[in-house]
């Protein structure tokens, strides 16, 4: 579980349609708690007294109903509720829609150290993009020896021994205009148990790449800033290996291999490497294959209907022969 704090949500660098746009209003003492858990909760419940199945662990969202159900507590002293709440080790509420807290709610965060963080999204926006900030960050994660780029919108993930040519081909791929995300490792994360996205191991290292005899050079430099991304959904295996004359290589397209990283299973490709074999030319169209089959059409089982096509019309052909010469 990744070490992640109130302070950690606020300092995050999110795209503008992920920006959870918080600010700090009170309980400064309190951002260095931490968050762990990608629940989040909504206190109706616990306002009104009922505190059985509490999510105490989570962070607390005040959307508009909560903020005027508590003003409704302030003005008629029924404050146990809300002291109640606060009593408990919460991570930091949320005011939403740009709510203000009243200045007992500020006294409380402050005695308790609990953050108070305003939002100006409403309460379902924020919420939306909370969860997805969330699951990212708790998401299990896996690094692997390898290279991650994008072929014409796929994120290929290029896997082999050490000394096959993966970062070679990966730099031929980006002079034919394709992007890197991450040379030599890979941080993958599964991503609601559904897709895996992959990124660098490290952000200021991911765009750098290691060239046996020429060193380390820098892509976004060389290339410019459209030649990198800083993350991908992974979408289609590459493994390059030494070419084998013993091993018996897929000619038509029918094998459907797969890796399986975290527990979700991507399409592979098998590539025998060797001297005039052009990978990166491959690689591309498994790429544009892969956007295909996504499309809901198959190369190999067209190919497959064709070949039977073709036989029953000259099997048909043969029996009409026969039977004329029979007459």
């Amino acid at each position: 579980m990744p070490d992640f704090t109130v302070l950690d949500l606020l300092d995050l660098d999110l795209k503008e349609h992920n920006h959870l746009r918080l600010s700090c209003m009170a309980g400064r003492t309190g951002l260095s708690k931490k968050i762990t858990t990608s629940k989040i909760s909504r206190p109706g419940l616990p306002l009104s007294g009922f505190f059985e199945e509490f999510s105490n662990n989570s962070i607390q969202v005040f959307g508009r109903g909560e903020q005027v159900y508590l003003e409704k507590l302030e003005s008629e002293l029924h404050f146990e509720s809300v002291e109640k709440l606060f009593s408990y080790d919460i991570p930091c509420c949320v005011f939403c829609d740009d709510g203000h807290p009243s200045a007992k709610i500020i006294e409380l965060a402050e005695e308790t150290g609990t953050a108070i963080l305003k939002t100006n999204l409403i309460s379902s926006d924020f919420s939306r993009r909370l969860y997805q900030t969330l699951d990212e960050v708790f998401a299990p994660t896996q690094t692997i020896h390898g290279v991650f780029v994008e072929v014409y919108g796929i994120g290929v993930l290029i896997t082999g021994e050490s000394g096959v040519g993966k970062s070679e081909t990966a730099l031929e791929l980006i002079e034919r205009g394709h992007r890197l995300i991450s040379d030599d490792t890979v941080k993958l994360r599964n991503i609601s148990d559904n897709y895996l996205i992959g990124m660098g191991e490290n952000p200021l290292l991911a765009h750098h790449m290691e060239i046996r005899g020429l060193g380390i050079i820098n892509l976004a430099n060389l290339y410019g800033v459209g030649a990198i991304r800083d993350r991908k959904q992974v979408q289609l295996a590459i493994h390059l290996e030494p070419w084998d004359a013993k091993k018996n290589y897929d000619r038509v397209g029918e094998a459907t291999l797969e890796d399986t990283y975290l527990g979700i299973s991507i399409p592979k490709v098998e590539i025998p490497v060797k001297p005039g074999r052009n990978i990166p030319v491959i690689i591309e169209t498994a790429a544009r294959n892969e956007r295909l089959k996504k499309l809901g059409y198959y190369s190999a089982k067209e190919f497959d209907q064709s070949v039977l096509k073709w036989l029953e019309s000259e099997s048909a052909r043969k029996m009409y022969y026969i039977n004329e010469e029979t007459f």
